[in-house]
């Protein structure tokens, strides 16, 4: 497993400017699907149901990227797919809290790049919580640990997660595969909002990824 990415590789990275977040264009050109090796789990490890790569990207402030920029600019920090190996990983890392405004953690399942275009997100679509600054460090751990604890419950329909540290608040999105499952959605809301210990008043919205992709054309 590559755990070796130190937190302050994370914060070099925080100053690179090359790359953005939520300005993805769509053009002609396809995300090419690349095929991981395996993550090797040791038979004494606690092996977990799918195994996940936690990638890192800083925005730029231009509002026009390309599907290039975009994919150069994400950087793996590591994979694992056992209890053991997750830990080893996420005990160097920064907390979101701790990060520079405009970076992003994205935790994936291995094989699904955190992109609208990967085949396993077209025609999915993601749950956003925004979040008033000091709280974002504690949910985003609450989130994963429930993806990874499969306390969502909805099969392979949870393709990743996704922190977005911002100048006036935080953001946290839960991405699954298929947005027309309106029943499944309404179930990923329902376990984010218990997972996150969330008041019923507190706004979440849904949008799929060919909404934001067309937000991204009106630019």
């Amino acid at each position: 497993m590559s755990n070796k990415f130190e937190a302050s590789t994370c914060r070099l990275k925080g100053n690179d400017d090359s790359g953005n977040d939520e300005t993805q264009s769509k053009d002609s050109q396809k995300v090419e699907k690349e095929s991981p090796p395996p993550v090797e789990v040791n038979p004494n490890e606690h092996k977990l149901q799918y195994a996940y790569a936690l990638w890192y990207s800083r925005r730029n402030t231009s509002k026009q990227s390309s599907i290039q920029s975009y994919d150069q600019n994400l950087k793996l920090v590591g994979r694992f797919a056992s209890v053991e190996q997750f830990w080893s990983l996420y005990s160097h890392l920064v907390r979101p809290s701790e990060l520079a405004a405009l970076t992003d953690f994205h935790l994936f399942k291995v094989g699904i790049k955190p992109m609208w275009e990967d085949e396993a997100n077209q025609k999915g679509g993601k749950w956003i919580v925004r979040l008033r600054k000091g709280l974002v460090s504690r949910c985003w751990e609450n989130l994963i640990l429930a993806i990874l604890g499969e306390q969502f419950m909805v099969g392979e329909e949870i393709c990743g997660a996704v922190v977005s540290i911002r100048f006036p608040e935080d953001i946290i999105c839960v991405w699954n595969k298929t947005a027309s499952d309106y029943a499944t959605t309404a179930h990923i809301r329902d376990t984010l909002r218990r997972v996150l210990h969330l008041p019923a008043s507190a706004s979440m919205e849904y949008k799929t990824h060919n909404e934001s992709l067309k937000n991204v054309h009106r630019l």
